[in-house]
């Protein structure tokens, strides 16, 4: 008897949303994705992708489950076919915003700054920044259902991943070409040892413990203050955050 295989491979984003942007007036649909909202250090980018319909690269999708070389190959085919705008958002601006904000402001400007002006955006997750020159729809997931926001996430993850491997010649004691800012082990051991790096994020909690613990020396325990949080973004930046059903 076959053991029963329960892990079936999940379908592959399609053209579903974007046909129905087309069949509501949509003329030029372009995807939108974020990658780096959870490291510790790095960036957060933003790619919008307006694909060519008569020259879609075969085997796109959510780029968190294609191989590294897939990915590589596939961004240079989006590249190559596809109208492409990328974002990145560094700590500085992260810091100021928070790390949704930042978010939100490099997706307004990867979508403005495409070469041709879309009438529907598709964003992956459930917030639409305001501000954007056209509708948006937020797509729960929409990096494994949207062939448009698969490209997306495909080009912002190379993106940031070669950006983690520039961060990594310059700091090559953090590990950032392996773990990408990630809070893998070896990254929280390089933090006890070293104090946080040019790209950290301060406004997250286990770098600001690190370096409180590099300037005091003492090694163990969370040492932030009771209470502590990171400073609120700046109040007008409110105006670029709306919820949006998926």
């Amino acid at each position: 008897m076959v053991p029963k295989d329960d892990s079936a491979p999940l379908p592959s984003p399609t053209l579903r949303f974007e046909k129905r942007a087309v069949r509501n007036g949509a003329s030029i649909v372009a995807g939108v994705d974020e990658v780096g909202r959870g490291p510790l250090a790095g960036p957060v980018v933003v790619a919008a992708v307006i694909l060519n319909r008569r020259k879609i690269p075969d085997g796109l999708n959510d780029s968190k489950v294609l191989t590294p070389e897939v990915r590589a190959a596939l961004y240079d085919e989006i590249l190559a076919s596809a109208t492409v705008s990328v974002v990145a958002a560094p700590t500085s601006i992260i810091a100021e915003l928070n790390i949704l904000h930042a978010s939100l402001w490099a997706m307004r400007r990867a979508v403005m700054g495409l070469s041709i002006a879309p009438d529907h955006l598709l964003v992956d997750g459930n917030i639409v920044p305001r501000g954007l020159p056209c509708r948006g729809e937020a797509v729960i997931g929409g990096d494994g259902l949207s062939l448009s926001i698969a490209a997306a996430s495909i080009v912002a993850k190379v993106t940031r991943d070669r950006m983690c491997e520039i961060m990594h010649c310059e700091e090559p004691h953090y590990g950032f070409a392996s773990h990408k800012g990630y809070s893998a082990a070896t990254h929280f051991r390089a933090l006890e040892t070293h104090g946080p790096g040019r790209y950290h994020r301060m406004d997250f909690a286990p770098c600001a413990e690190a370096e409180t613990r590099r300037r005091t020396g003492v090694m163990i325990g969370p040492l932030l203050p009771a209470g502590w949080a990171p400073a609120p973004p700046k109040a007008q930046m409110d105006l670029f955050e709306q919820s949006a059903a998926a």
